[in-house]
């Protein structure tokens, strides 16, 4: 019978085969045992047994580059293990593929997300599984109803027939899941569901996990939002640098525990700024907008200033056009109106390279779409958008000069990369995140635009980015992001500007504002009509730095 797994990875004798294995929530359905996979260059596991027990919320954590992700596609058939085994209701399996593992009802939603957009949600919900007429034509129109019957099980308004590529990052996350969702797994793994969700999506998508669990699904949970965890996990197994630490109940352990397994004596750290004045004006948005297809506005003529020195959080729900807006800013949207200053200089709206080049940068929501090019290294990806410093003569790019600027990022961002040579796919999710922070860096902005810049980034993480951040606006940094996470949002910002529908619906001091005042302003617009008044908090809109 299999026992609680010990802190430092000793793991219980193997069953006989077809035993039904047990332990301290029940019968296990699945479990990865003495699993090691070595990469050339590194071991991404080694010797790590993870159960999964049948009916309960299987939490999974650990620091990026602990090996979360691997083990997850091991279980789900994208990588085979270089040693150990897969068990299934006590029965060793070997999942070639992911449609032997599907087979099996092992489903997986990806932490980068797994679909075509060149399809629409329809066909991406049912691809490789496609409803057809004598295997010939596809049933197009049941396509679409059984799409739209998930769509209103995660209460979304997702037309079945809309384009993946339009759709914003968060509604490809609903897609995902609701793909995953129709394949109706026993074992199904979800790899940072809600990075890209906002709060009233996360609340459906528990909704629909304790579904699951109440037809015995078993779910296996990877996030780095802890109070998640916490909240619906039932047990929790900690990896560190490819090693297993513990398993636990989830009703015996807190997050401090999480916390100091995971990442020792580092913890979560949000860098509170020290008091200190703000310097001059250094960045304007004047007027920006965004036309709509169809009528209204992506981005309605939104304006801001932010002083040297200054953090300044943009905090809204999905579609509230945090993201179409500093798109405007960078210039990376066609059809945007309205004027950018920097140190009061105007930037021609839609030359990025100018932008660049007069201190603008941006590290957008998703990465893998808008941030990496995949097939070249890390050094190659962080200098995209600063060679010409590094040009020699104005011809040669000066190599020795190039690697040493990216080996400082590396060092300051704690990316985990073996080599900064190699591929930048073969780094973790959130270690790919802080490649694209540091590019931005390199082009030694003024003005930094991060959004939602803690999507897939581990607890210890998450501190260094922020006291990144922290420092930058010290040294007089213009630092503006984007974050549906109100505890960051509150901890991190100078000042909080709040998007509802496209337009400013609140602004706000630093501590002079309450969770549910920053929510409630993110609501205005959502079920009502005409315009709403601004919101504001702590003083007056001169005194807060605003426009």
């Amino acid at each position: 019978m299999n026992t609680l797994a010990v802190d430092g990875g000793t793991r219980p004798d193997a069953p006989a085969p077809g035993t039904v294995m047990m332990g301290p929530l029940g019968e296990v359905v699945l479990k990865a045992e003495a699993i090691t996979k070595v990469y050339p260059g590194t071991t991404a596991l080694k010797e790590v047994s993870f159960n999964v027990y049948k009916g309960k919320v299987n939490v999974l954590v650990g620091e990026n580059g602990a090996g979360k992700s691997t083990l997850m596609k091991i279980i789900a058939g994208v990588e085979h293990p270089t040693s150990g085994r897969i068990l299934l209701d006590g029965k060793a399996v070997v999942l070639s593929d992911t449609l032997a593992a599907a087979a099996n009802g092992i489903g997986i939603v990806f932490q980068e997300l797994n679909l075509f957009p060149n399809l629409n949600v329809a066909e991406n919900i049912h691809v490789a599984r496609e409803l057809t007429r004598h295997h010939v034509a596809i049933r197009h129109r049941e396509q679409e109803q059984a799409a739209r019957v998930l769509m209103q099980r995660l209460e979304q308004d997702i037309d079945p027939r809309a384009l993946v590529g339009d759709l914003r990052i968060g509604q490809q996350q609903i897609v995902e899941i609701a793909k995953s969702l129709s394949r109706n797994a026993r074992v199904l793994i979800m790899d940072e569901p809600t990075s890209a969700l906002s709060a009233t999506e996360v609340e459906v998508l528990f909704r629909i996990i304790a579904e699951l669990k109440a037809k015995d699904v078993s779910i296996v949970y990877i996030s780095h939002r802890l109070e998640e965890l916490t909240r619906i996990g039932d047990m929790i197994t900690v990896l560190r640098d490819g090693r297993l630490v513990g398993e636990r109940r989830i009703a015996d352990i807190d997050i401090p525990w999480i916390i100091n397994s995971m990442v020792g004596a580092r913890g979560k750290s949000f860098a509170a700024p020290a008091a200190h004045a703000p310097g001059p004006v250094v960045f304007q948005a004047e007027d920006i907008t965004r036309a709509r297809e169809g009528g209204g506005f992506l981005v309605d003529h939104v304006n801001l200033q932010v002083r040297a020195g200054e953090i300044v959080g943009i905090y809204g729900l999905m579609g509230a056009g945090r993201s179409e807006f500093f798109d405007c800013l960078m210039g990376r949207l066609a059809g945007c109106q309205g004027v950018v200053r920097i140190n009061g200089k105007p930037a021609a709206i839609a030359r990025i390279d100018e932008r660049i080049r007069a201190g603008l940068a941006l590290v957008p929501e998703d990465r893998q779409r808008d941030g990496l090019v995949p097939i070249l290294s890390v050094t190659r990806n962080m200098t995209l958008a600063s060679l010409w410093k590094y040009l020699k003569y104005g011809v040669h790019i000066c190599r020795d000069r190039e690697i040493q600027a990216v080996r400082d990022r590396v060092n300051q961002l704690r990316i985990k990369v073996a080599n900064i040579d190699n591929e930048v796919n073969s780094l973790s999710g959130g270690n790919q995140q802080k490649v694209v922070i540091g590019r931005a860096l390199l082009t030694d902005p003024k003005v930094l635009l991060l959004d939602e810049p803690t999507r897939g980034i581990d607890i210890g993480a998450k501190g260094e980015v922020f006291q990144t951040m922290r420092n930058l606006a010290d040294a007089g940094l213009a630092v503006i992001f984007a974050t549906s996470d109100l505890d960051e949002i509150m901890a991190m910002s100078d000042r909080m500007i709040v998007m509802s529908l496209g337009r400013i619906t609140g602004e706000f001091a630093r501590g002079s504002v309450t969770r549910e005042v920053l929510v409630s302003a993110s609501a205005i617009g959502h079920g009502t009509s005409g315009k709403q008044p601004v919101t504001r908090g702590g003083g007056t809109a001169k005194e807060n730095g605003g426009w």
